[in-house]
């Protein structure tokens, strides 16, 4: 195990037991220093706490005493755990540093880093860099919000390891001195505001993932999306843009016949099999930080010509009598099925509905022009129903299960059409995770008759 270099703090609180506050527990007990964990829902007697307690961390369950606050330098916080929890709101105000186990990052290796962020396309993009990366014979490891916890894996990277890490703003939003040789921002939207309260806070821990670098270190961003170009505007770092309208001869680009970097041309176009618009954004930024990286061209075509997707992710499941189905379960809003509905220009049956977050869902409405039937389920059926009939979607369908949504979208199917799923929704209502809710649909495509 890599050792913990330098960290600044001895007494450590750990603020959550989730993958990360486990992997943060027994990386800072490994190096020595004074660590007490606290989770609300954990049992004392679970398995990893009991080990965690062999390697000397205090830990205490079934709430959250100010008492814990008492000697301690730093607490380490989930990145899921809201700031208006009432231990570290107390934090705040005894000016104890709060950081998220990105952060441990920073301390434990000087090896390459590739931090990748952004609304959407994060999972996608963290993937094809690191596949770019393999197929390109240089090794590297997956993390973060994809794989394996990143601390833990910065503590076991050999030393001629890359590691590409998939960061979301709760991440970044607790570090102070993390700096990634290679930052990727991908796009801006409204999101998680429930938890950051403005978009501008949302920004601003978006900008961490650059904060720290110089002109030695690169930020790959997209040139297209203006609320990215005003962030970066800033940055120290050497940027390097990626637009799919315009050309860049300092960036990743794109014309109607070649993928490009600078002015090498990379990939046809037609050769690349994974679809849609968004994910030729994301295809331009991985293509980006692979080249930097030391990648190779030929590196890169194998995954561009072979690549279908992230399972769950607009992932292509197969192709039944003429009709390709697609999983697009992570879709848990509706910015992320309207990119889904714009990746096709073939008609649609749209499988969606899930849990009801109290919201409309008529920013549907312009994307449903190529929508032949919707098969609902989920607590918001009836909601995107109303946004259907107004689009003047002919055939809507309610089921209860999703062997009946997929049994029901084959019926109202055509050859050459897509049936995908892309609820719109997230999956808390039927399923208990998005994973879930994809898996049983893959099953239901690969046993229909």
């Amino acid at each position: 195990m890599n050792k913990l270099e330098q960290f600044p703090y001895h007494r450590v609180l750990v603020l959550g037991l989730a993958k990360s506050g486990t992997a943060a527990c027994e990386i800072l007990a490994s190096n020595g220093c004074s660590v007490k964990a606290n989770d609300l829902k954990a049992q004392s007697d679970d398995p990893s706490i009991v080990y965690l307690q062999q390697l000397g961390v205090e830990v205490v369950t079934g709430g959250h005493p100010l008492s814990l606050l008492e000697n301690i330098d730093v607490m380490v916080k989930n990145p899921g755990i809201p700031y208006e929890n009432e231990l570290i709101k107390e934090a705040i105000q005894r000016d104890i540093p709060i950081i998220t186990e990105i952060e441990l990052v920073q301390y434990t290796t000087n090896n390459q880093i590739i931090g990748i962020t952004g609304s959407n396309g994060k999972t996608t993009t963290t993937t094809l860099v690191h596949e770019m990366l393999t197929n390109s014979q240089k090794p590297n490891e997956i993390a973060g919000n994809i794989g394996r916890v990143a601390a833990e894996v910065a503590s076991t990277l050999n030393e001629e390891e890359t590691m590409v890490v998939e960061l979301s703003s709760f991440q970044l939003m607790g570090t102070k001195t993390f700096c990634p040789k290679i930052s990727v921002l991908l796009n801006l939207f409204q999101a998680h505001l429930d938890y950051h309260h403005t978009f501008e806070n949302y920004k601003n821990a978006k900008a961490q993932i650059f904060a720290n670098q110089d002109k030695n270190d690169f930020l790959v961003y997209n040139a297209d999306d203006t609320d990215v170009v005003e962030l970066v505007d800033s940055a120290n770092s050497t940027k390097v843009p990626f637009s799919i309208k315009k050309k860049l001869t300092n960036g990743a680009w794109c014309d109607e016949v070649y993928i490009y970097f600078k002015e090498d041309p990379i990939i046809k176009r037609s050769e690349i099999v994974l679809v849609g618009k968004h994910n030729l954004e994301n295809i331009l930024a991985a293509v980006a930080a692979c080249m930097i990286a030391g990648g190779t061209i030929q590196g890169i075509q194998q995954v561009l010509t072979t690549f279908t997707g992230v399972k769950h992710r607009l992932q292509y499941v197969r192709n039944y009598n003429e009709r390709l189905f697609y999983n697009d379960s992570k879709a848990t809003n509706i910015l992320a099925t309207t990119k889904a509905l714009a990746s096709f220009d073939r008609p649609v049956v749209l499988l969606a509905g899930g849990l009801d977050r109290g919201n409309s869902f008529d920013e549907l409405i312009p994307f449903f022009h190529s929508v032949k039937a919707l098969i609902l389920f989920g607590e918001t059926a009836k909601k995107i129903e109303s946004s259907g009939k107004k689009a003047g979607v002919k055939t809507i369908i309610h089921v209860e299960t999703m062997e009946q949504a997929v049994e029901k979208a084959y019926q109202q199917s055509d050859e050459y059409d897509v049936i995908l799923l892309s609820p719109a929704c997230a999956s808390w209502d039927q399923y208990r995770t998005f994973e879930e809710r994809g898996d049983m649909f893959t099953k239901a495509v690969h046993t229909l008759k």
